[in-house]
C-alpha cells in the first residue's frame, strides 16, 4: 500500500477484510483497490512476480513473499446483460464511486493507515447492528446479479444478520432471476446456507427463494401432515430437523430431502389420521430430481440419496440386528443414519422418548464395534478358494459365503472354519430355497414389482412374498444369489439374506 501511495496513487483495503475487522474478526485474505491504472499498478511492481488476473476489470496480482495479492482500480460497472458480470468498467479515481457499486454496505467500506475508515452508505452502522442492507437500490443490485439473493441469505444463515426490510423485499421480488443463474454459483451459496448456524430461520422465513432453486421441494411447504407424532407440516418438521443435525452440507441437504416424497404419498385412514406408506422410496425418486438442479460433487449426491432412500430404516434394538445393520450399510453410513434419525425425532416436535431408543441403538454400536465381530464376508475364517477346495464353483462361491455370513452375524461364535465347514455342507442340501428379507414393501405395488423383478431370473422357480414382513422365499436350483440381490437392490430395495 505503501509503495502505491509513495507513487501518488490512494490505496484501500476494501471488502470483506474490512468488514471482518470490525465486527473483531480475523480476515483470511485482503483486497486492495487503488486509483492507480493495471498498467501503472504494474510499473510499480516491476520488481516482483506480476499476475494479469483481469486487466479487462482492473485488476492484477503481485505475488509478495509467496502470497498473491490482488489489487483493482477503482472503477464504475456498466450494464449486467448477462446477470453476472458487467458488460464494460470505466475507471476512476474516487474511492466512493467505486465502493457504490457493491452490493451490500457491510462490503462497501474501505480503510487506508493513511486516511482511515470510508464509509459512505453506513455500513459500520449496519454491521453494528447486524443488518443485510443493499447499497443504493436493492432491485438494482439484485437485476445487475441474481447470486446476490443466497449471498444475502449466506450472511443472515452464517452470522445471524436481519436481512433490511426493502432488501428483503426486493430478493422476493427478483428471486425468479435465479433461475438465469448457474447452477455451480447456486450450489456453492447453498451448501454455505444450510450450514449456517441460524440456517433454520432463513429457511422458513424466505421458504420462497428455495423453491425458486429446488421447485421439488414447494409441495412440502404448508403441508399438514394429519398426524399425533408431528406437530408441523412437512417443510417446517424437516427445516427443524435440519437444523437438530451437526452443520455439514451434506447431512443439512439430507434433512431438507428426507420426507419431500410424503406429499406424493399422503393417505388418510378412517380416524382422519394421515399416513405417508413409502415415502422413503418417493423422497429419493424427488431428491433425485431436485438435485440435477444442482451440482454437487458426485460422490456427494450419492451420499445423499442413498440417505434419503434409508432415512427411515430400522437400525436395530439388538445386538444381531445392529450387526446386520452395519454389514449392509458400513460404520460411516451407521452413524449418519443415527444422525439423521435423532435428528428427525427432534423435528417431529412430539415424540423425545424415541431418543431413547436410539440411544440404546448407540450403544449396542458401540458394543459390537468393541466386540469386533465379523461384519463383512471379508472377516469370515474362510474364503473363496476355500469353498473351491470343497467343491464350490462358479457364482456359488459368492452364494455361500454371503449365507455363511448371516449365520455368523445371527451368531459370531460361528466363525471358525470348523463350524463353516458344517454350514456349507448344510447350505448344499439347502441350495432349493433362498429367503430374503426386503424393506420398503409397504404397498402392493412393491409385491408386484418384486414378483416381475424374480420372474427375469430364470433360476427363480417360485416366488412367496410376505407383503407385512416383507419376506420373500425363492425356489429353485443354485439361485444366482447376487443377481437376486443386484435386481432387489437396483429397484431401491435394501435386501438382507
Amino acid at each position: 500500500m505503501e509503495r502505491l501511495e509513495q507513487a501518488g496513487f490512494a490505496c484501500y483495503i476494501v471488502g470483506g477484510a474490512v468488514r471482518d475487522w470490525l465486527a473483531g474478526g480475523k480476515p483470511h485474505d485482503y483486497d486492495l483497490c487503488t486509483a492507480a491504472t493495471p498498467e501503472q499498478t504494474e510499473r510499480i511492481f516491476s520488481d516482483l512476480h506480476v499476475i494479469e488476473t483481469g486487466l479487462k476489470h482492473g485488476t492484477v496480482t503481485i505475488v509478495m513473499d509467496g502470497e498473491p495479492i490482488e489489487i483493482t482500480t477503482f472503477r464504475t460497472e456498466g450494464a449486467y446483460s448477462d446477470g453476472r458480470r458487467p458488460d464494460s468498467v470505466a475507471f476512476v479515481t474516487d474511492i466512493t464511486q467505486d465502493l457504490a457499486r457493491r452490493d451490500f454496505t457491510v462490503n462497501a467500506m474501505a480503510w487506508s493507515p493513511r486516511r482511515g475508515l470510508c464509509d459512505p452508505f453506513g455500513g459500520k452502522e449496519d454491521l453494528a447492528r447486524k443488518h443485510i442492507r443493499c447499497v443504493g437500490d436493492a432491485e438494482t443490485r439484485f437485476q445487475e446479479d441474481a447470486l446476490r439473493i443466497l449471498r444475502a441469505l449466506r450472511f443472515a444463515s452464517t452470522r445471524g444478520y436481519e436481512i433490511e426490510a426493502q432488501t428483503a423485499q426486493a430478493l422476493r421480488d427478483n428471486r425468479h432471476r435465479l433461475t438465469h443463474v448457474s447452477a455451480e454459483r447456486i450450489t456453492a451459496e447453498l451448501l454455505q446456507i444450510v450450514s449456517g448456524a441460524y440456517a433454520g430461520a432463513v429457511c422458513m422465513e424466505f421458504a420462497e427463494i428455495f423453491a425458486e432453486i429446488l421447485p421439488e421441494i414447494a409441495p412440502m411447504m404448508g403441508f399438514q401432515q394429519c398426524n399425533p407424532h408431528h406437530k408441523y407440516d412437512v417443510w417446517e418438521h424437516s427445516v427443524r430437523a435440519m437444523e437438530s443435525i451437526r452443520p455439514e452440507p451434506l447431512l443439512r441437504l439430507t434433512m431438507l430431502f428426507h420426507d419431500c416424497g410424503k406429499p406424493d404419498t399422503f393417505t388418510v385412514d378412517a380416524q382422519g389420521i394421515g399416513h405417508f406408506y413409502g415415502h422413503p422410496a418417493q423422497s429419493y425418486v424427488v431428491a433425485k430430481r431436485a438435485v440435477q438442479h444442482l451440482r454437487l460433487p458426485t460422490q456427494m449426491e450419492q451420499q445423499l440419496l442413498y440417505l434419503v432412500r434409508h432415512h427411515d430404516t430400522p437400525l436395530g434394538q439388538t445386538k444381531r440386528s445392529v450387526r446386520r445393520k452395519l454389514a449392509v450399510h458400513g460404520e460411516a453410513i451407521f452413524r449418519q443414519l443415527l444422525a439423521i434419525k435423532k435428528a428427525d425425532c427432534i423435528g417431529q416436535g412430539t415424540t423425545p422418548h424415541n431418543q431413547t431408543e436410539l440411544l440404546e441403538t448407540e450403544q449396542l454400536l458401540e458394543e459390537v464395534l468393541t466386540e469386533h465381530d465379523c461384519l463383512t464376508r471379508r472377516d469370515l475364517a474362510v474364503n473363496g478358494h476355500d469353498l473351491q477346495a470343497w467343491g464350490a464353483s462358479g457364482r456359488e462361491i459368492g452364494f455361500f459365503l454371503s449365507e455363511m455370513l448371516n449365520r455368523v452375524l445371527d451368531e459370531p461364535e460361528n466363525n471358525t472354519r470348523e463350524r463353516l465347514k458344517e454350514i456349507f455342507e448344510e447350505l448344499q442340501d439347502e441350495q432349493n430355497q433362498i429367503e430374503l428379507t426386503v424393506s420398503g414393501m409397504s404397498a402392493g405395488c412393491c409385491v408386484r414389482e418384486v414378483r416381475r423383478l424374480m420372474e427375469r431370473i430364470s433360476e427363480v422357480q417360485k416366488t412367496e412374498v410376505v407383503l407385512d414382513s416383507g419376506q420373500i422365499v425363492l425356489y429353485g436350483q443354485k439361485i444366482p444369489l447376487e443377481q437376486v440381490r443386484n435386481a432387489l437392490t437396483a429397484a431401491g430395495f435394501e435386501v438382507v439374506i
